[in-house]
């Protein structure tokens, strides 16, 4: 399997290569130079695997032969053996047979990361054991990367992790789980700005050659096609069991930097068939705003009660637009260039029609996101966190325009957001052992301003 770059000014690589660069080196994001395509039969015969040998089985192509079968069965049979249900990501029922739930917080920072951080860490560790190399990772986070991405890697002797985070957004939970961690390979940097600083500082030092070379860095924000990869399997596990390939099903995603959203597009372009897919975004709305105008005009992102979602400036929305470019490179980096301006990027209305077929969107802001989630318990008795109830909100927006069957994304516990299940329904939320005595724990981070350099210092006085 050949990987290129979206903006198609570096060499193709094969599958370690992409995980391993992380970035491609002219700034571009990575890509199956062809997807792999799954035949009806084909999706008719995955319909009843566990999802250890679904992920073996969507994965191996993509893979390709920079890895054995063996070891490839290997990493994914380690990487969920700590989830809490052999299901990984379980389908359950919201209401009627026509409404469901695809629950993806069940690993050990309980949020949707841990399906794909639990694999990559390993991965990670495969790939540098069999080169004789050593890397440092480096992530920018809202709330949910960080913590999976520094479980993922906690520990590999082949690896230093720097997770950036914005001093004030992530909870208090998703704080600590980067904060207390006790590895001396693991380093969560607070950053005195929010998380579009923080993504913007590590493509600063992705695109600093000599730094680069010297530490070898590479990334685990879902920049990294391998983090796409793992999350395209969720997607076939979840519709196949909602009745595909014989029905076409639409998924509700809350999305801040449309790592997730790009895996359903992926998922469908592999064969499945999606109806819609429909994107939910909080008041940093870029997302939804592209899907309506065609336009991201850069803004501030302001903090709300779904931290992971605080982003105004989507990465992975480059891997789509690449797509809509008919896959020109030079047409993608012309548009891509346009996000610097004060206009900022517009799509054309060609490739705007393009895009609705695909998606819809909508966006919620705080007080209606306390609505939803005490809507969703009085009506289901069901706890949803701050990030799944946008999503389930927005899908009711949007009913007329999603095909049933429709899945929702629980993309993290509630138990990682008290204070806001507190405001929303007057109780507690429910308790999960993965926190247990999480806020009994001494924290280690460092406060930094929101400076390459002062990071690069950092970086250079510990990796």
């Amino acid at each position: 399997m050949e990987y290129i770059s979206t903006r198609g000014q570096s060499p193709a690589v094969d599958f370690s290569g992409a995980v391993l660069n992380g970035l491609a080196p002219d700034g571009g994001l990575y890509l199956p130079a062809r997807m792999p395509v799954f035949s009806q039969a084909d999706l008719e015969g995955m319909r009843d695997l566990p999802y250890s040998y679904l992920a073996l089985r969507i994965m191996q192509p993509l893979v390709g032969d920079t890895l054995t079968l063996h070891e490839l069965k290997w990493l994914i049979a380690a990487a969920y053996e700590c989830f809490d249900t052999d299901a990984v990501t379980p389908l359950v029922p919201l209401g009627d047979e026509n409404h469901m739930v695809l629950e993806l917080f069940h690993g050990p920072t309980l949020a949707f990361k841990d399906v794909a951080l639990q694999f990559l860490g390993r991965l990670f560790d495969v790939f540098l054991k069999k080169s004789e190399r050593r890397a440092t990772v480096i992530g920018a986070t809202s709330g949910d990367t960080g913590p999976a991405a520094i479980a993922g890697c906690a520990g590999c002797e082949n690896l230093s992790i720097f997770v950036l985070f914005p001093k004030v957004g992530p909870s208090e939970v998703q704080r600590r789980q980067m904060t207390t961690v006790n590895a001396n390979n693991v380093h969560a940097l607070a950053i005195d700005g929010s998380f579009d600083d923080c993504q913007a500082i590590v493509k600063n030092l992705f695109a600093d050659k000599a730094l680069n070379a010297k530490h070898n860095f590479t990334a685990v924000n879902s920049i990294n096609w391998a983090r796409i990869m793992a999350q395209v399997v969720y997607y076939f596990y979840g519709a196949l069991r909602a009745g595909a390939p014989e029905r076409a099903v639409s998924f509700v995603v809350p999305t801040g930097n449309f790592g997730s959203m790009f895996a359903a597009y992926a998922a469908g372009q592999m064969g499945l068939p999606i109806a819609k897919l429909a994107a939910a975004t909080n008041s940093n709305d870029a997302v939804n705003r592209f899907f309506t105008s065609g336009k991201i005009v850069p803004q501030a992102p302001v903090s709300t009660l779904s931290p992971s979602m605080d982003i105004q400036l989507p990465s992975n929305l480059e891997r789509l637009l690449f797509d809509l470019c008919g896959r020109d490179h030079a047409k993608l980096c012309a548009l891509v260039e346009t996000i610097k301006t004060p206009q900022g990027l517009a799509i054309t209305p060609q490739q705007l029609g393009m895009a609705r077929q695909y998606f819809t969107s909508a966006s919620l802001d705080d007080e209606e996101t306390l609505v939803a989630i005490a809507d969703v318990y009085k009506r289901h008795d069901y706890v949803v966190d701050p990030h799944t109830a946008v999503g389930v909100a927005v899908g009711k927006k949007l009913a007329a325009e999603l095909p049933v069957p429709i899945i929702h994304l629980a993309t993290a516990h509630p138990a990682k957001f008290p204070e806001t299940i507190r405001r929303a329904l007057g109780r507690e939320p429910p308790s999960s052992p993965h926190l247990e005595g999480l806020d009994q724990k001494a924290e280690r981070a460092i406060t930094l301003p929101p400076d390459t350099k002062a990071v690069a210092d950092y970086i250079e006085s510990r990796a």
